[in-house]
């Protein structure tokens, strides 16, 4: 792990991976000393940004990272002493227009493909690309399929895709050049909502067929 100074007020974990990333996030999140010094923890895809609060220094924050090896043993004991996570569901009707191709590269049937993206629940690792928009991991590992080569100049709001070991939901019509497997109607960003978006970084998502 790479501690890096971001700005005058943050310093920039560099990590292996995603799953260390959901690891650390999770653990300093659930750490008292780091939880008193900090204005924001921020979770990226090979990066956690911690944002000190006003006054805090640099030097008295980097002081009270723990290292990479303290980070992956307290994992699964800070995650299960953090506060509890409400799931939520997204009803998902599987009718995208990449579905024959993703059962193509998976080798699985279409019918196969969507039991694989409803039979395990999905966690949110971090936000970003769109207000909104959630990269989920933690599926089942026979869904993980390249990027189109030619993105979508438009892809519809609700559009429910897959890329790499991502699954996620568009949550405006934008261009995009995810897998895409199906639709919903959830809203995944509404500003009459507080907070605005549906999914924040640890939330447990599950898919449902509709």
């Amino acid at each position: 792990m790479n501690v890096l100074p971001y700005g005058d007020r943050g310093l920039l974990l560099e990590l292996a991976d995603t799953a260390a990333v959901v690891a650390a996030a999770g653990a300093l999140l659930a750490d008292s000393r780091v939880a008193a010094l900090v204005a924001d923890v921020v979770p990226g895809a090979r990066t956690v940004l911690l944002v000190a609060r006003p006054g805090v220094s640099l030097d008295r924050l980097r002081a009270v990272v723990p290292g990479q090896e303290h980070l992956n043993s307290a994992d699964s004991r800070a995650l299960d002493q953090g506060p509890p996570q409400a799931e939520v569901v997204i009803p998902v009707v599987y009718d995208g227009p990449d579905l024959a191709e993703v059962a193509d590269r998976t080798g699985l049937t279409e019918a196969e493909v969507v039991d694989a993206h409803t039979g395990r629940s999905w966690q949110v690792a971090f936000g970003g690309f769109a207000p909104g928009f959630a990269y989920l991991v933690g599926g089942d590992p026979r869904l993980q399929v390249p990027r189109r080569e030619q993105p979508r100049t438009t892809v519809p709001a609700g559009a429910v895709g897959l890329a790499g070991e991502f699954s996620g939901v568009y949550p405006r019509a934008s261009p995009g050049g995810w897998q895409l497997i199906g639709h919903t109607d959830v809203a995944l960003w509404d500003l009459e909502r507080d907070p605005p978006a549906l999914l924040a970084a640890g939330t447990t998502v599950r898919f449902v067929e509709a």
